[in-house]
C-alpha cells in the first residue's frame, strides 16, 4: 500500500458498513490486500456508519442496503450525502464520503432509492475483488461505477419508466402484496384506513390497475417491491 510519506498518493480511506459481523470480516481482509485502499473503521448498523463517519472523515463509506434494525442503507446514505451539502473546507471537504453500495439486492426500487439518496456507484457482492477495488477508486473520485445488471435495469428504466411511487405507496404495495387488508395495513403502518384508501387509490391509477390483485401484479412484473 503507498502512503503519502512514500511520495505517492494517499490511500482511499473506507469506512465499511455491513451488519452481518462474517461479511463485514471478510471483506476487511479482501480490502486490506488492496493497494492503495485502507480501512479506517467498520460499522454495523446505519447509526453506528454515520458517527464514525463523523469522526473518522473517510473518503468513501462501503454501504450495504439492509441493516437489520434501525435506519437502513439508503437513509443512512442519504443523511451522509446531506452532510456533503453543508460541509465546509475547515472540515475537510476531500475527506467527506462518498456512498458506495454494495449489497446483493439488484431490484428496481433498491437500486432507485439508493441512487436518489445520493450513492456514488452500486455494486453486487457478486462482483470480482478487482472490480470493487476499481470500484472505491472510482468513488473516491466522485466517479460512477454501476455492475452491469444494475446499469442495464437502469438503462431499461430510462428506456421505458417505471411509475414513480412515493416511500408511503411503496410501503402499503409491500403490505399489500402479503394479503393484508385496509385495516391491517392501517394498524402495520400507524396510519387511519381511510389514508391507507387514499393511497390506494393513487397506486391503483399510477399503476393503471382497478384491482389489489392487479396492484401486485404488476408490481411484481416491475420489480417495484423490496
Amino acid at each position: 500500500m503507498t502512503h503519502p510519506a512514500d511520495g505517492g498518493p494517499a490511500p482511499v480511506r473506507i469506512l465499511v458498513c455491513d451488519d452481518h459481523v462474517v461479511v463485514r470480516a471478510g471483506l476487511l481482509a479482501l480490502l486490506d490486500s488492496a493497494p492503495g485502499i485502507e480501512v479506517v473503521g467498520e460499522a454495523g448498523t446505519g447509526e453506528e456508519a454515520l458517527a464514525l463517519a463523523a469522526r473518522l472523515t473517510p473518503d468513501v463509506v462501503l454501504m450495504d442496503l439492509q441493516l437489520g434494525a434501525g435506519i437502513d442503507g439508503v437513509e443512512t446514505t442519504r443523511r451522509l450525502t446531506a452532510a456533503t451539502a453543508t460541509a465546509t473546507p475547515q472540515t475537510g471537504s476531500g475527506r467527506v464520503p462518498h456512498v458506495l453500495v454494495l449489497t446483493t439486492y439488484d431490484t428496481d426500487a433498491d437500486i432507485t432509492r439508493a441512487i436518489e439518496a445520493g450513492a456514488t456507484g452500486y455494486l453486487l457482492k457478486a462482483e470480482r475483488p478487482e472490480e470493487l477495488f476499481a470500484a472505491i477508486h472510482a468513488a473516491a473520485q466522485g466517479r460512477t461505477t454501476l455492475s452491469g445488471p444494475v446499469a442495464g435495469r437502469v438503462m431499461a428504466n430510462m428506456r421505458s419508466p417505471r411509475p414513480s411511487l412515493t416511500d408511503r405507496e411503496r410501503d402499503i404495495l409491500a403490505q399489500l402484496a402479503t394479503g393484508l387488508g385496509n385495516r391491517e395495513i392501517a394498524r402495520a403502518l400507524f396510519i387511519s384506513e381511510a389514508t391507507v384508501k387514499t393511497h390506494l387509490r393513487r397506486i391503483y391509477d399510477k399503476l393503471g390497475v382497478d384491482t389489489r390483485a392487479g396492484a401486485v401484479a404488476v408490481a411484481k412484473e416491475q420489480r417495484l417491491l423490496p
